[in-house]
């Protein structure tokens, strides 16, 4: 299991995990739950460049439509093919195989949630 106090977070409930200079980003549990059934995911494509705090693609459930928005800034090495194919990865296993994109990060990563500061902002158990 992914060690979830290892990760960063944002306040639009996604999460960030980065090694180097890669982010590999995907939607919390907390976001997985609360959506419902994911249906169809909208995410930018390889190369395309991506700004923190922008939106960087759509992700829709039997209950809704939210945007996903991009925690860093950068470019976009790797979708999540699996996941695109198959949605149902996101919420069996949002922290893992049902992973978004991949971003080689432009800058700094500052202004990220710990797990302690999302759990607090969600009402969660850090």
């Amino acid at each position: 299991m992914t060690d979830l106090t290892a990760l960063s977070y944002t306040a639009e409930h996604e999460w960030v995990a980065v090694s180097g200079d890669i982010a590999t980003i995907g939607i919390t549990d907390h976001a997985a739950e609360q959506l419902g059934d994911v249906v169809y995911i909208d995410m930018p494509t390889v190369g395309q460049e991506i700004a923190a705090g922008d939106v960087m693609g759509e992700i829709e459930s039997t209950k809704s439509v939210s945007e996903l928005y991009a925690p860093v800034s950068g470019t976009v090495v790797e979708v999540n093919d699996a996941a695109d194919a198959d949605t149902a990865l996101v919420n069996a296993d949002p922290f893992g195989d049902g992973w978004l994109v991949k971003v080689r990060v432009d800058g700094d990563v500052a202004g990220l949630l710990d797990r302690a500061a999302y759990a607090a902002l969600t009402g969660a158990d850090a």
